[in-house]
Parts: structure tokens; sequence; C-alpha cells
């Protein structure tokens, strides 16, 4: 499995996929943002890219003739895929500290990159992962409805928790008011949303090599 995931690495996924978080990182400076359009370019931008790349280069039945099993195929695909989203979240992450230190008396409409709104991005690519990784392993090369699916999902996750956070009280108190200086409350829903993410990625890997173990490739 770990060859498997080497080779998509260096052969199957572009370098500028690997730039590409660092890039997208540098929003985060940006005041007052919409912050939750940095991870999702990843559902726009480096999924579609990826998935469409090992289309063509017919990289299932390249895997297939290798001697490796269906479920370690999904496993290193799956966990390529996690590589770029941390790599993304991180990057942001980091990123997010000098977004405080830029505009400390900052008044945000949106979101602010506090440690819980990071929880809420796990759990928003925990949604995406859930449903994309599960479509497409019906047949393990038709990204175009997976992506769709798990893009809009991602979205109107993070267009109702935005939405909540604006207009609850209790959710404004989190995201806006008190909430955001204690850290112990702030640090719990980002392991929260950790958490969220890892189990609903691996109920996604568990549902994908089921359905990829009924796949007949040509």
């Amino acid at each position: 499995m770990y060859n498997l995931v080497l080779k998509d690495l260096k052969l199957g996924v572009n370098p500028w996929f690997f730039v590409l978080p660092f890039l997208m990182g540098g929003l985060m400076l940006i005041p007052g943002w919409l912050y939750f359009l940095v991870p999702l370019y990843f559902c726009f931008i480096t999924v579609p890219n990826i998935f469409g790349g090992f289309k063509s280069q017919n990289d299932l039945m390249f895997s297939t003739v290798l001697p490796v099993t269906k479920s370690d195929i999904v496993k290193s695909r799956v966990t390529v895929l996690v590589i770029l989203e941390l790599m993304h979240l991180l990057v942001a992450m980091i990123a997010s500290i000098f977004t405080f230190q830029l505009y400390p008396k900052m008044q945000y409409f949106f979101f602010a990159p506090h440690m819980g709104f990071w929880g809420l991005c796990f759990i928003m690519l925990a949604v995406f992962n859930l449903i994309f990784i599960s479509m497409y392993y019906k047949t393990a090369y038709k990204y175009g409805a997976a992506t769709t699916a798990s893009t809009a999902a991602a979205i109107l996750f993070a267009g109702l928790v935005q939405w909540a956070g604006i207009q609850n009280s209790w959710m404004h108190g989190i995201f806006y008011g008190s909430g955001t200086g204690n850290a112990a409350l702030q640090f719990s829903i980002l392991i929260g949303g950790i958490l969220i993410f890892a189990v609903f990625t691996l109920l996604a890997y568990r549902i994908a090599v089921k359905r990829f173990l009924r796949v007949e490739i040509l």
C-alpha cells in the first residue's frame, strides 16, 4: 500500500497541487473574507483535476495489474486524498495566525478563523469525503457526479453553519461572542471536528471497498 501511495504522489498527482495549498492559504490574509472558501477550493479545483488525471492516465487498469488487492488500491487513494486535504487545512490554519496579527480589531461578519472554525472545516471535508469516496468507487473512474454531489453537500454544510452563526444566538455566542475567548471550548470544537473527519473518512473507505469489490474491470 505504501508503494501505491508513492506512485500516486510521484506520478499521479501533478506537483502543482502540492503548491496550491500555499497559494490558497494566502487567501486567509484577506481581511474579513468568507474563509470557508479556502478549504472549499480543494473541492473545486484539486479533486476534479486529480481524478480527471487518473482517468486520462488509465490509472485504474494499471493499478489492477499490480500485485495488490482492491482494498489496498482504495486505501492508497484515500490516503492521498487525506494528505492533500490536511495540507490545505494546515497551511490555512498557520496563515490564520498572521490574520489575527495583521487585523487585531477586525469586526467579522463571516466566521473568524478561530480554532472552532477549523473544527467546522474538518466536518465540512468529512461530509465531502463520505459522499465523494463512497460514490466514486461505484465505478472507480466516473468522478463527475461524485464531485458534484460531494461539493454541493460541503457548500450546503458551510452555508447552513454560517447562517446559523449569524442568526442563532447560541451559535453566535460561540463563534462571535464570548465563546471566541474560551480556549477550552474552541479547542474542543476543533478536536471534535478532527474526530468526525476521521470517522467519516474511515466509514467512506469501508463503503468504497465493498463497492469496489463488486466492480468488474475489463
